[in-house]
């Protein structure tokens, strides 16, 4: 394994691959979140653009990185006040900093930003934590997919700029892709070697709810009620012509290209975080709309979620019969 508290480049290695055997390397690995360069100007533009990911990270992981939080679903009421309290809470019993952590516990239940903006050092030492312990691990690193091509400048801004990261955020910073071929003072090292092991659990039927899943049955049958729901299919194989296996997907919507995954607490897990995210990324590129919810989201109300499902699929059919 790679050390996982400095910068160092990989030598060759699938960057996917790279963060799912990482991944699934048990407890005392790392946490893995990916970055890709898209330009290499400013190392301060550098930084944000990592920061900024490992936020919209952070607020997907919600509440996993805040377990107290888990009954407070909306910000209405006294919500706000609650998730604040008891992310300053927290902060008294671990190393997270309170006000920056109370800060973010708002914005992840608001979806709204905060308006408080902290020093770049106190954002990239507070996700770096708050990412590692939603996914379930003491340490993060950082994976960033090196473009080809980048000039001798770009090389410079991307090693400072993770050099920065691995200090401040106290991560370890993997650099894959493209070599920096005029950077020399980066060790370079080998990618993981972690055996991968096989998914466990039972494969549901294909076409209808899995039967050992309550929230699927519940959201089925709420769909049942629907006229425009019809068209959809549970449980079905796709296989994409990027991904290399093919996957099954909880609820799908062939003709309008739209796919509901339902996610129950084992998708915080730091393997299944990752994978989700990589999936849902090659499903947008095949052209597909994917959504999540959680299985405590359709508990709590199943409505709210078939209207989200409803608005979705409405404006997928608008865009077809407009030939977009």
């Amino acid at each position: 394994m790679p050390p996982a508290d400095r910068v160092v480049q990989l030598h060759r290695g699938d960057p996917d691959r790279i963060a799912l055997l990482t991944a699934r390397g048990g407890p005392e690995s790392p946490a893995v979140l990916s970055h890709r360069v898209r330009t290499a100007g400013r190392v301060a533009d550098f930084v944000r653009a990592v920061l900024d990911d490992l936020e919209t990270a952070a607020i997907e992981l919600f509440p996993a990185w805040l377990p107290e939080a888990e009954h407070i679903d909306a910000p209405g009421g006294a919500g706000l006040a609650a998730v604040r309290a008891l992310a300053a809470e927290r902060a008294t019993r671990t190393a997270h900093f309170g006000p920056f952590l109370a800060d973010l516990a708002a914005s992840a239940l608001s979806g709204v930003p905060s308006r408080r903006r902290f020093a770049p050092e106190i954002r990239a030492r507070g996700l770096a934590r708050a990412v590692a312990d939603g996914l379930g691990r003491t340490r993060l690193v950082l994976l960033v997919r090196v473009p080809d091509g980048l000039s001798a400048d770009g090389e410079r801004t991307v090693a400072a700029g993770a050099e920065w990261l691995a200090d401040r955020a106290g991560t370890g910073v993997w650099l894959c892709g493209a070599p920096l071929t005029t950077i020399d003072r980066l060790s370079v090292a080998a990618p993981p070697a972690v055996p991968e092991t096989p998914l466990a659990g039972t494969q549901p039927a294909a076409g209808r709810p899995h039967p050992r899943s309550s929230c699927e049955v519940a959201l089925e049958a709420a769909l049942a009620r629907q006229p425009w729901a019809t068209g959809r299919a549970w449980n079905q194989t796709y296989r994409s012509r990027v991904l290399d296996s093919p996957v099954r997907l909880d609820l799908l919507w062939r003709d309008e290209r739209c796919v509901v995954e339902i996610d129950g607490p084992e998708h915080c897990r730091a393997d299944r975080f990752e994978e989700d995210r990589q999936r849902d990324v090659r499903l947008q590129l095949d052209g597909f709309a994917v959504l999540r919810f959680t299985n405590a989201r359709v508990r709590h109300d199943v409505e709210a979620v078939v209207r989200q499902i409803g608005i979705l699929i409405h404006q997928r059919r608008h865009e077809h019969s407009r030939g977009r």
